[in-house]
């Protein structure tokens, strides 16, 4: 273990760099961040452009077809992982607010992905459990409440192919998993998921410091 980490400080004008040169948002997905920052403080649960990237990259990579998303918010992480999969492919994305999910899909038909997306509203946990349990999924994608991290796993494992991903946002929780002072239940649920996943010998783990952090699971 080196003495001090290998990592580049990412300020705003890097981050901009960063973007810039790693397939950035397009006039749709841009219209989309910038709806969703109208909402205000909770626009943060959005994820990053640059993580939008990874994910439709990712997903052309694994040759994804089936996608499951647990915590759609406004869209953008669907519209992202939409465009990664092949014209008859399909993400199931499974949320609580018909709200939030409302401004996403008119940015998916704008970006003509809306036919590759069904959208569930509900609790996922009830949805995951009613899908037959055979390895129907290439991909799946988490970020949804954290004490709920552990359950959802659990549920799409089952349902996820032999070298297909989990993909679990907010692991690194803003640095409060490392800080003894933050006990909320939160954060202690995703100490315990990061801690379970490390050493659970259905995956191989490997946790990326992307935006707030991100773990990938591959089914093993």
């Amino acid at each position: 273990m080196a003495d001090a980490p290998k990592h580049t400080p990412i300020t705003p004008a890097l981050h901009e760099y960063l973007v810039a040169h790693g397939a950035p948002p397009d006039p749709v997905a841009r219209a989309l961040i910038e709806a969703t920052a109208k909402l205000g403080g909770i626009a943060r649960m959005q994820i990053a452009p640059e993580q939008g990237a990874f994910m439709t990259w990712l997903a052309r990579t694994l040759g994804a077809e089936r996608i499951v998303e647990v915590g759609t918010f406004t869209g953008y992480s669907t519209l992202c992982l939409a465009r990664g999969l092949p014209e008859h492919g399909r993400v199931l994305a499974l949320d609580l607010s018909a709200e939030w999910t409302a401004i996403g899909q008119h940015h998916w038909e704008a970006a003509g992905v809306a036919h590759k997306i069904e959208l569930r509203i509900g609790p996922a946990a009830d949805a995951l459990r009613a899908l037959p349990r055979e390895p129907a999924f290439d991909l799946a994608f988490i970020d949804a409440d954290k004490t709920g991290y552990a359950g959802y796993v659990e549920e799409i494992l089952p349902r996820l192919r032999p070298g297909g991903v989990i993909l679990v946002d907010n692991v690194l929780w803003g640095g409060s998993v490392v800080d003894p002072a933050r006990q909320d239940a939160d954060t202690r649920a995703i100490r315990a998921f990061n801690d379970a996943m490390a050493t659970d010998p259905r995956v191989d783990a490997v946790m990326i410091p992307l935006s707030d952090g991100l773990t990938l699971l591959r089914k093993r």
